[in-house]
């Protein structure tokens, strides 16, 4: 058994790695390609990919879908298509550090709006979670315009009224924090019926076209990019999607749900470390301090449920 949970929890690990790769590929492919543009290969190729394995995996997937699942895989497909359309984009405008650990507060806001979705309750612990969270969100807001030095914390007052760059990258990432919390809570019920890979391919596939027709109406250019640009758009695709939430999603069959979420709180810690190593984007400490109050919070929460 304890051979078993071992491979389980390295299976979270490669996970982990895989998914904390995405803000890298994504600040890359920035350089030539719009953000919406990404957002729409990211999910279309996904789609693509979790296809072409479904047909051959369970060819009669479709057979287990009534009017109402498609309904709601429709709905989650679209939270989920805002989700990547704007986390993708408040990276244009923040730093690394900053998004990636707003955008993985999803677990704190699943369990704020549970009782009124899905009818749970919320105890002592999520309450304090949350005011954690959203204080340490407040200091990740504010550590790109100001600053810790000899012991004191320095703000530049008419930055802080101007400099709306980083405000915008945070709100978005924020926003898309809440968007993946309409897809958990929609899709929770819809997984209960369906497999995990037809559920995420037909998902995938209502986000994707979502984002396409988006790209399309703004008239925005899709195809006249260089081949490093379109392989790393294929990695965003294939390593922290296909692979990086389908091992979530392997680990989620033997282990519980909260420690799988928990385990989703690495992101930040891996996708800052990369930002240092491969985009010299060193963390701040207000980013750091901010950080670490948004994570302890959410931990906080997932600890409350695991103990039930």
């Amino acid at each position: 058994m304890k051979s078993e949970n071992s491979k389980y929890q390295l299976g979270l690990f490669f996970g982990i790695l895989f998914v904390s790769t995405a803000s890298i590929l994504i600040r890359y492919a920035q350089t030539e390609v719009s953000s919406l543009v990404i957002a729409a290969y990211r999910m279309a190729v996904s789609a693509i990919i979790l296809g072409l394995i479904v047909v051959l995996a369970e060819p009669g997937f479709y057979k287990a879908y009534t009017h109402n699942h498609i309904r709601q895989a429709f709905l989650a497909g679209s939270f989920l298509a805002v989700h990547f359309a704007s986390w993708i984009t408040s990276l244009e405008y923040t730093s690394v550090a900053s998004s990636v650990v707003l955008v993985t507060t999803t677990p704190l806001w699943v369990s704020i709006l549970s009782p009124i979705v899905l009818k749970e309750k919320v105890g002592v612990n999520v309450i304090f979670g949350l005011v954690l969270a959203m204080v340490g969100g407040v200091v990740v807001g504010l550590s790109n315009v100001c600053s810790f030095t000899d012991g004191k914390i320095i703000c530049d007052s008419f930055s802080l009224i101007l400099n709306g760059k980083e405000l915008l990258g945070n709100s978005l990432a924020l926003l898309g924090a809440f968007m993946a919390a309409g897809y958990i809570l929609v899709g929770r019920r819809l997984r209960q019926n369906l497999s995990t890979l037809s559920y995420t391919f037909v998902v995938y596939g209502f986000s994707a076209i979502w984002l396409v027709l988006v790209v399309l109406l703004r008239g925005e250019n899709l195809f006249s990019y260089s081949s490093n640009t379109f392989l790393i758009l294929f990695l965003l695709a294939l390593i922290p999607q296909v692979l990086g939430h389908s091992l979530f999603n392997w680990a989620l069959r033997f282990l519980p749900a909260s420690a799988v979420s928990v385990a989703l709180l690495g992101e930040p810690i891996g996708s800052s470390l990369l930002a240092f190593v491969i985009l010299n984007e060193p963390p701040t400490l207000l980013e750091i301090a901010g950080g670490s109050l948004i994570l302890f919070g959410i931990l906080l929460t997932l600890f409350r449920k695991q103990s039930h």
